[in-house]
């Protein structure tokens, strides 16, 4: 078995660049997904969110997902459970405009410490998209202005807790599905595994690693590159024993951002290729996905150029 794409950051800024430039290629053609290390978010930042995200989940989301695991017999299931995750979460908003002032039951200190992690994640997440960009043949930038719409892209955190689960093979932590976005980075448990990802039909680990950041495709980027690049499934395997941490930022498209595949990648592929993906709203393609999450992306797609060719539908 081919191992898990590990990428040491650090390479780019010497004698290793080259090699290091086609290991992030190759991952993103081929697996969608990837593990950083040495990404620049200092170890003690990720240290303290680890600390103060497991804190914050025992005082005041622990017992709330007890009394929801019982409220709904889950604990007693006899047949595969395919509408709900075993998973405790919330959402923190960064941009176009922060929510972690009105999230309720987070400490100061918490709140403090997480803009912090969001600041460095939004730069990490621009770095790696130029870099995808110098990959892809496109100019430095063209990534992030095609997310950019009116108002710049919109980031947030996804913060779960997935809990012991007595019957992890009937209900998953996390259902099988590809991201909806652009670049999603995620800071996971180094120590309880559980995220997998759907390569050459087996699914695969994504080994935990400490102080590593995984990165994953989202739909946005396999359209804007025709296809090039994919975003992957992949689901989250609930553990009988340990809770696992897993905090996914989504770096996404503005909600009225129009995406398409970039012309010079279309150009580029003419010859190889007569399949152009769809041009769309991102917010539209949001509100078809709101209710498709757990299904094949492709409908999604054809979708959308369905509403792209009947602009009744679209209107």
């Amino acid at each position: 078995m081919e191992n898990f794409p590990v990428i040491n950051l650090e390479k780019l800024n010497g004698a290793e660049r080259a090699n290091a430039m086609e290991m992030i290629k190759d991952a993103c053609e081929n697996w969608g997904f990837f593990e950083l290390v040495n990404h620049g978010i200092p170890h003690e930042v990720m240290d303290t969110v680890e600390k103060m995200t497991k804190g914050h989940y025992k005082k005041c989301m622990e017992q709330r997902f007890k009394e929801l695991v019982a409220s709904k017999g889950l604990e007693a299931v006899q047949a595969e459970v395919t509408d709900l995750d075993w998973e405790s979460t919330f959402f923190l908003r960064h941009l176009p405009t922060s929510n972690i002032s009105q999230v309720p039951d987070l400490d100061e200190e918490y709140r403090e410490v997480m803009r912090d992690f969001a600041k460095r994640l939004e730069k990490l997440a621009e770095e790696l998209l130029d870099l995808l960009c110098e990959n892809l043949g496109l100019e430095k930038g063209y990534l992030k202005n095609a997310f950019y719409g009116s108002k710049g892209p919109n980031f947030g955190t996804k913060v779960s807790n997935y809990p012991p689960c007595p019957k992890p093979d009937l209900i998953k932590g996390l259902r099988a599905h590809t991201d909806a976005g652009g670049i999603i980075l995620l800071f996971q448990d180094d120590k309880v595994c559980g995220l997998q990802l759907l390569k050459d039909k087996q699914w695969i680990d994504v080994p935990p690693m400490r102080h590593s950041i995984v990165v994953n495709l989202g739909d946005q980027l396999e359209v804007i590159t025709n296809g090039k690049y994919k975003s992957v499934m992949h689901r989250v395997i609930a553990q009988t024993d340990g809770t696992r941490m897993s905090l996914a930022s989504f770096y996404n498209p503005g909600s009225d951002a129009v995406i398409y595949p970039a012309k010079t990648l279309i150009e580029k592929e003419a010859e190889e290729s007569t399949q152009v993906y769809p041009k769309f709203v991102f917010d539209d393609y949001m509100k078809l996905y709101a209710g498709l999450k757990f299904q094949a992306k492709e409908p999604r797609f054809e979708a959308m150029k369905a509403m792209e060719s009947d602009p009744i539908a679209s209107a």
